[in-house]
């Protein structure tokens, strides 16, 4: 069996600075997956840290752009930044699927809320989420209500609409569609939550399937089946074993280990497959690789960076 480890020079938009994907690829995927034609649908990497203040990786957050619309995925601290990196248009940032109510997944939406208001959207947020979704956001509202008081009777230019919210508390099955896209929910198991989603993106060109948060959970399999890109959650199993035992029993429960992860996508058979969630306490991200080949996976696989393009 014949392996590359390759690295991907990738021009986000908007930045003048290249970032570089480490993929490790069955020769075959490689070349299959390089000779690919250009696809109107993109995935970009908003953020792919973890609670940890790694200042390299912005929290949770990722875009599903087709033509100029985008649709976001959990909003981590920086959000809104992240996105003007990548090129995209503030004001067009007005939706956002949310995958679980962990701070590090939500800490950005006033920042979603507000930040393109300030900047001229009209349309109101509109958030989908599991039950609490509703409650978090009108304390948000209520906290900076005095700073939306003053923007709009003051001398700021501003709009009265933009910074509100309009939350859709959701089931599994489907949860939006519009002439791009079809968007599906569906549980994964995530320690305790009651309600923690994945989700399935559906457009004219391209399957993406994001787990969010999760432990290995059958619903990825199903959900993506041959999709074109899954983005999965991962830590390092070799890391693991150096952790305390009562972080053991946490991540264990929470999150998925590359060995796990391995051979829940030979399940799933994913064209690429994309790390993002990264706990790697001190594994590289070729580190990281081995550990999922070892485990026995030959598809395509590339690490998540902030700003990374597929």
């Amino acid at each position: 069996m014949s392996w590359l480890i390759l690295g991907l020079f990738l021009w986000p938009a908007g930045s003048a600075a290249p970032r570089l994907v480490y993929a490790y690829w069955h020769q075959n995927s490689a070349v299959q997956l390089l000779s690919l034609p250009a696809q109107q649908t993109r995935l970009i990497l908003l953020g792919t840290g973890t609670p940890n203040a790694d200042p390299d990786r912005s929290g949770p957050a990722l875009a599903v752009v087709v033509d100029s619309s985008v649709y976001l995925v959990d909003a981590g601290p920086g959000v809104v930044r992240r996105a003007a990196a990548a090129g995209l248009d503030v004001k067009r940032l007005n939706r956002v699927f949310l995958t679980h109510l962990h701070s590090d997944h939500t800490v950005g939406l006033p920042d979603l809320l507000l930040t393109p208001w300030v900047l001229e959207r009209a349309d109101p947020l509109e958030v989908f989420g599991p039950e609490g979704t509703a409650e978090m956001m009108r304390h948000i509202e209520l906290a900076y209500r005095e700073d939306v008081r003053r923007r709009i009777e003051g001398l700021q230019p501003q709009n009265q609409t933009g910074w509100r919210a309009v939350v859709r508390e959701i089931s599994p099955g489907l949860v939006y569609r519009d002439e791009k896209v079809e968007v599906t929910a569906f549980l994964v198991e995530h320690e305790d939550w009651p309600l923690a989603f994945g989700y399935r993106f559906d457009t004219k060109d391209r399957s993406i399937v994001v787990s969010g948060d999760a432990r290995p959970s059958e619903s990825v399999v199903q959900a993506c089946r041959g999709c074109d890109i899954l983005v999965h959650e991962v830590y390092s199993a070799e890391a693991f074993r150096r952790r305390e035992p009562e972080w053991q029993r946490y991540h264990a429960a929470a999150h998925t280990s590359a060995v796990e992860l391995a051979a829940l996508a030979r399940r799933a058979q994913p064209k690429l497959l994309v790390l993002t969630h990264l706990l790697l306490w001190g594994q590289t991200p070729a580190g990281l690789l081995e550990e999922i080949r070892q485990a026995g996976y030959d598809g395509a696989v590339a690490v998540g960076r902030d700003l990374d393009v597929f």
